[in-house]
Order: structure tokens, then sequence, then C-alpha cells
């Protein structure tokens, strides 16, 4: 008769005990990593300007209230974003989670972002929730919700 090594039989052990992942699991998992992986196309679209790009992945009836409360449409949103007196830096986002709902996802997150407008330097910190919706197998974004944060207090 032969024996398994105790490191084979806790690994066998281990693996009885997991619970098998549904094909439910399996489709929010990819859903996920799919709605992680447009929102950074997307910001990488803005960074660059590049008006197809942040156009293809916004719904038609597109709605942003920004960090002053004032509500802005696809239209207006891309006009401000494209402006030639804009230029964003590379900026990355920070504790980013997406919450599924069906045909519905809330991507949320933190965001330090920098650049120039009309030549004169900016800096914005603000926290945000992305709302997509899954529209004929596709996921747009429907709505955009900005929270203007404080600058980060300097370490010391």
């Amino acid at each position: 008769m032969r024996r398994l090594s105790p490191t084979t039989l806790i690994a066998c052990c281990w693996i009885a005990a997991a619970p098998l992942a549904s094909g439910a699991d399996i489709g929010r998992i990819a859903d996920a990593a799919q709605l992680r992986s447009i929102s950074d196309a997307w910001d990488r679209a803005i960074v660059r300007k590049d008006e197809a790009a942040i156009a293809g992945n916004m719904a038609e009836d597109f709605r942003q209230i920004d960090g002053y409360g004032k509500l802005e449409t696809k239209k207006s949103f891309l006009a401000g974003i494209i402006d030639s007196k804009l230029t964003i830096d590379p900026y990355t986002v920070e504790d980013f989670e997406v919450r599924l709902y069906g045909d519905t996802a809330l991507l949320s997150g933190r965001t330090h972002m920098t650049g120039k407008y009309d030549g004169k330097p900016f800096e914005s910190n603000y926290r945000y929730i992305d709302i997509y919706v899954r529209r004929d197998g596709k996921w747009k974004i429907v709505s955009v919700q900005i929270t203007k944060l404080p600058p980060p207090k300097p370490a010391g």
C-alpha cells in the first residue's frame, strides 16, 4: 500500500473541502474583470483625449454630477474633456471596487489627478462612483458621481 505524503494529504483535504465555484460565480468574476479593463481603458482614453474611445464607453443618456454638483450630459462631458485648454496627467485609481447587481455595476475608487488648464497647473482629489449598465450584451457607463476630497496631508 502506498502512503501519501503529509503535503499531498493536506492538499487533497483542502481541495475536497473547497466550495465549487458555480457558473454564476465565474460569470461575476469575468464581469468584474471586464469592467476593470473597461474602466482602465476609459481612464487612458481620457488622458489621451481620444474622443471616439471616450464616447464609445458612454451611454447616450449619460449623466455626470461633478464635484460642485453641476450636471453634465454626454455632450458637455466630452466637450470639457477634449477642450484644448485641458491637459490631464496620467493618474491611477486607488481603493478600486466593483459591485455587481445583475446587469448594473457600481465601480468606485479614489483618484488624485493633476494637469493643466489654460496653462495653469491644477490638482484634484476625489472619490467617485461610476454606474455601468449592460445593454445588448455591452457594458456602458450611464452615470458618474464625484465627491471632492481635500488634498492629502504631507507626511511628516
